[in-house]
């Protein structure tokens, strides 16, 4: 089994819904071991959107890299997203961050995720479930990589 981060995120529709959809429609090809706390994240690229809720989970899968981006978007379909301009509105987005320690540039994967160290709507709930775990790039932790950007505008989330 290898050990994957993916990030989540939705802002259309009932965003709790998506989220807890999403994870509970990944089963049995990914094993979800940790997630994250679910923060509120204003929209990034994009402005003129609503606010995204965003979190991380640590899942365990026997699905190599490619196979497991095929099993993702065929997930965002399943579950009503409809493609649009980049950066825009999503019902659920799912993005493979990590995949164990493995280092991948192909034209429709790079791996890992190739801006996830400047978005800290993703660093602040991956450093919930994996502050130490290292970027094999940039050569720093996740909870180093979270002091390099501003989290002043995300929050956790409350029901």
């Amino acid at each position: 089994m290898k050990t994957t981060y993916i990030a989540l995120g939705t802002n259309l529709g009932d965003r709790l819904a998506n989220l807890r959809s999403a994870i509970e429609s990944f089963a049995p090809e990914l094993r979800v071991t940790r997630e994250s706390t679910i923060y509120e994240t204003p929209p990034w690229g994009f402005t003129d959107q609503p606010a995204f809720l965003n979190m991380v989970i640590e899942a365990e899968t026997n699905l190599d890299p490619r196979a497991l981006l095929v099993y993702l978007k065929k997930k965002e379909d399943e579950l009503g997203r409809v493609k649009n301009f980049r950066n825009g509105p999503r019902l659920i987005d799912l993005d493979i961050l990590f995949y164990d320690d493995l280092i991948m540039n192909e034209e429709n994967l790079i791996i890992p995720h190739p801006r996830l160290h400047q978005r800290a709507f993703v660093l602040m709930p991956l450093a919930d479930i994996a502050p130490e775990l290292e970027h094999p790039l940039i050569e720093k932790t996740i909870i180093e990589l979270l002091q390099d950007v501003d989290t002043s505008e995300i929050t956790p989330f409350s029901v």
